[in-house]
């Protein structure tokens, strides 16, 4: 099928006041539904422009945003922002779907999840919403879940030196260092805080209806562990999908191997080199509710990582990152 460009801007503002830049995708039919494409953290939203001019080429109207502090959604100053992880998903996938409602789309709702993207809209008011998801590596970067011969490294960058030069600048220098885009402070804590159980770092007033949020979700969710993706291991992926005790869920672990690659990890099942592969394959999820891959279960052997001395330290303990 050709592509042509079909994008237009979208300005949408959450209850907060808080403006987000997006774009909407579309030919003008939208037959197959609405997708809503969550970006993970420190990734601008034109990362998924291919990919969602793909799907608009295919049926569907594709909305992507970036979340505040982020890319079109950024403010003039991070600093002091206050913007915190939740807010991604209380107000400003909130928003996107409102703004949704408010222009009466048609057909099914349909979430394709990032990393966070794909663990944060439960804690919209308004996710029961959601038909189906799709979600790629989705987790919460509870460090104890990373790849076991990764984890100190990633421990050692994201929950050590981030929190360090995040305190040090009063927002995240992502873009310079190059480690993804800037980030607010309170985002970039968020990550290098996070408890095996996410509710506790909320307050403990705000736990029950949190977690009503996400019991208030059905939606069936397909979700994909790539099997080289340090971050979305499958025990990261099934902490995050055990919030969504009323969703049915699907596991796919798929390898470099599947699509005749030497490596995929946590950022390129959205690279047009995907476009005859992945890209397709996953339109008989979006679109009929199909699993692509029955026969790529997650494999047991991958579900429990092994713990090594270090991560008793008095450092881990300190933070509370048990």
């Amino acid at each position: 099928m050709e592509a042509f460009e079909t994008k237009e801007a979208l300005d949408i503002i959450c209850e907060d006041g808080v403006r987000l830049g997006g774009h909407l995708w579309s030919h003008g039919c939208g037959d197959c539904g609405t997708v809503v494409i969550n970006p993970a953290t420190g990734v601008k939203a034109r990362y998924y422009h291919s990919y969602a001019q793909f799907l608009a080429d295919h049926g569907f109207t594709v909305v992507t945003y970036d979340y505040r502090g982020i890319g079109q959604s950024r403010p003039l100053e991070l600093r002091g922002c206050g913007y915190r992880w939740a807010d991604w998903g209380e107000r400003d996938f909130a928003a996107v779907l409102n703004h949704l409602q408010e222009q009466r789309t048609q057909g099914p709702l349909i979430v394709v999840g990032h990393s966070i993207g794909g663990f944060l809209p439960g804690f919209a008011h308004n996710a029961a919403r959601i038909d189906r998801m799709l979600t790629i590596g989705a987790q919460y970067a509870y460090w104890r879940d990373y790849a076991a011969t990764q984890r100190l490294r990633l421990l050692l960058k994201w929950h050590v030196a981030m929190p360090l030069i995040t305190m040090l600048y009063g927002f995240f220098p992502g873009e310079r260092l190059g480690w993804l885009e800037d980030l607010p402070a309170g985002v970039a804590l968020d990550w290098s805080f996070r408890r095996a159980r996410m509710e506790r770092t909320h307050p403990r007033q705000a736990r029950e209806t949190l977690l009503e949020r996400f019991s208030a979700v059905t939606a069936d969710i397909l979700a994909i562990a790539v099997t080289d993706d340090e971050f979305g291991t499958p025990a990261a992926i099934r902490r995050a999908l055990d919030y969504y005790p009323n969703a049915t869920a699907f596991e796919v672990a798929l390898s470099p191997e599947d699509f005749s690659m030497e490596r995929i990890g946590h950022f390129d099942l959205f690279h047009r080199r995907h476009e005859s592969g992945f890209w397709l394959d996953s339109l008989l999820w979006l679109r009929d509710g199909i699993n692509p891959w029955p026969d790529k279960p997650f494999k047991p052997e991958t579900d429990v990582m092994p713990a090594v001395p270090w991560e008793n330290s008095p450092y881990i303990r300190a933070k509370g990152l048990m």
